[in-house]
């Protein structure tokens, strides 16, 4: 049976629990443990797939198909082990199961309460998967006080009240501000937050401390004397200049000494850093840098797109220099001439996004890209836009468009080369959509596999010829159109499978031009960058070169 990590935060959102977590689960596997890492939302949403990124960020999807919390795109990043939909869930899922099993009669007639039937359901989703690692780290969301997140809180009380004593513990995050005025960090904030926290019956066993300035021994010591928690057990987290640190700077302050003290483990096993000393020596001593344009519709909030920076990371450390990737708004190419912004750049990158907002701008990029021969990397939406653009420009279908954008205005403005896509297989079975359905849920969703072509740039990028990548989209490119546009020099370089759907085109004599339509960057590792990020930036690399 696992060992229980219940993670939780205080004073305000935003302290980097995710974060902190990941950082945890990689120091537990540098000791020889495995680990799963796994995120309780309080937000009504059955799941964050219909939120907009302006409210909640990126939408990590997991093999097994389910729309999270970017959070558990940190978990994979740091631990490389892959998420599955039982690592998430919100209160929107918890009460949603309840009522069906309501609604079927599963309780006989009882008053459906939230002590104990919603908390119930919650401790049955924490038991999933116990017997297969040695640790569970459970971040839960938001901040203690929280009206919403009061059935997690009372869920993890009694979950750790019912196991033997000392499976679980609880590592509680807060924030010491420092005043300026006065030149010294308050603890207050930290105090009352534990004891908001120990007033619902949780008391914290590892305390960790965000702070901008050094803690001085004085104010640990004070901060273990008034929450109740051993002096070594204070952690102090301080700003990172790369969030690839925290392992390292997290172990150095006695993080993983600290949980594995809370267990009772003793002797613990020596960790092995080799991975996280290489990963920073990648980023330390890089040996030049390229720039990157991202073309992007919501770069005013740069978490919309966090696995995509995280991804170019990655990339430039598996060619040893620093991506400093830019973020422009694809709606100014649709008023200016987008060469002022893009010349300089050494790449450009066209990501994902739903609507036409912004789409011809999008396709503005794609064509200065392929015209000045600088390495492009369209994703998801972006792959499209190159394929409207390559219609419109090349294959002489002028009003080539997306029946997205022609749903959205209620009209046929547009010769749909991209379509709404009606039907898909899925394992053993047929998956089929209308435009009007529902919208949670309903896309293309997880991990599917695609064949290369042989000699394409795609499969010497992978080194293989079959792929498995994960999707979240709900228009495809038309088939159809495939003759026409590789009669232009668009290649269709990856297919499904059962040949019907594309999954990649490249144009064929440039130096790098790939459309993907599934979302390689969710993937990608520090410790093993995504091949075609890493493809990406070797060909950036030899454009800053000609340059």
């Amino acid at each position: 049976m696992a060992r229980y990590v219940f993670i939780t935060g205080g004073v305000v959102s935003s302290l980097g629990k995710g974060l902190s977590s990941a950082a945890l689960g990689a120091l537990l596997q540098a000791r020889g443990y495995t680990v799963r890492l796994r995120k309780l939302d309080p937000y009504l949403n059955v799941d964050p797939g219909t939120m907009s990124p302006f409210e909640h960020g990126e939408v990590f999807v997991t093999d097994d198909g389910a729309e999270t919390d970017l959070d558990l795109g940190h978990y994979e990043r740091f631990t490389g082990v892959s998420a599955r939909a039982s690592d998430s869930v919100s209160s929107g899922r918890i009460y949603s199961n309840v009522l069906e099993k309501e609604r079927r009669g599963d309780y006989l007639g009882k008053t459906i309460q939230v002590i104990p039937h919603v908390t119930n359901e919650i401790k049955d989703f924490l038991r999933i998967g116990d017997a297969e690692t040695d640790f569970q780290l459970c971040e839960i969301g938001g901040t203690v006080g929280d009206i919403e997140g009061l059935p997690f809180f009372e869920a993890i009380r009694q979950f750790a009240q019912e196991r033997p004593r000392g499976e679980c513990i609880f590592m509680h995050l807060t924030l010491l501000p420092y005043l300026a005025a006065s030149h010294e960090l308050k603890t207050k904030p930290t105090q009352h937050s534990v004891k908001e926290l120990r007033a619902i019956g949780i008391a914290p066993d590892v305390l960790v401390c965000r702070s901008e300035h050094p803690i001085p021994e004085g104010e640990r010591d004070k901060i273990a004397l008034f929450c109740n928690v051993r002096r070594e057990a204070v952690i102090p987290a301080y700003d990172l200049s790369t969030i690839y640190e925290a392992p390292l700077a997290y172990h150095r302050v006695g993080l993983d000494q600290a949980v594995l003290d809370a267990f009772s483990i003793s002797p613990a096993p020596r960790p092995d850093m080799r991975r996280w000393h290489d990963v920073m020596d990648r980023i330390e001593n890089a040996e030049g840098e390229v720039r990157v344009a991202v073309v992007g519709k919501y770069t005013q909030l740069e978490d919309a797109y966090k696995s995509i920076r995280e991804a170019l990371t990655h990339g430039g450390m598996a060619n040893r220099v620093r991506v400093r990737p830019e973020w422009i708004d694809a709606e100014i190419f649709e008023r200016e001439d987008p060469s002022p912004w893009l010349e300089g750049f050494h790449a450009i990158l066209v990501p994902g996004g739903f609507g036409e907002r912004g789409t011809e701008g999008k396709i503005r990029a794609a064509e200065f890209a392929r015209e000045r021969r600088i390495p492009y990397f369209g994703i998801c939406l972006g792959m499209q836009m190159a394929v409207i653009e390559a219609a419109r420009n090349l294959a002489g279908i002028k009003d080539a468009g997306s029946e997205e954008f022609d749903f959205e205005a209620g009209n046929t403005r547009f010769t749909p080369v991209v379509y709404h896509l009606k039907e898909w297989v899925q394992g053993a079975h047929t998956v089929q959509r209308r435009p009007e359905d529902d919208k949670g849920g309903t896309m293309r969703l997880g991990a599917y596999a695609a064949e290369l072509a042989e000699g394409s740039a795609v499969a010497r990028a992978y080194g293989t010829t079959r792929i498995e990548e994960r999707h979240r989209h709900r228009y495809e490119v038309d088939v159809a159109y495939r003759d026409a546009l590789e009669a232009q020099g668009l290649r269709f370089s990856g297919m499904s499978p059962d040949g019907k759907l594309p999954e990649i085109v490249e144009h064929e004599g440039h130096p790098w031009f790939i459309g993907v339509q599934f979302h390689p960057e969710l993937k990608s590792k520090p410790f093993a960058p995504h091949p075609l990020f890493a493809d990406f930036i070797r060909a950036a690399v030899e454009t800053s070169r000609l340059v």
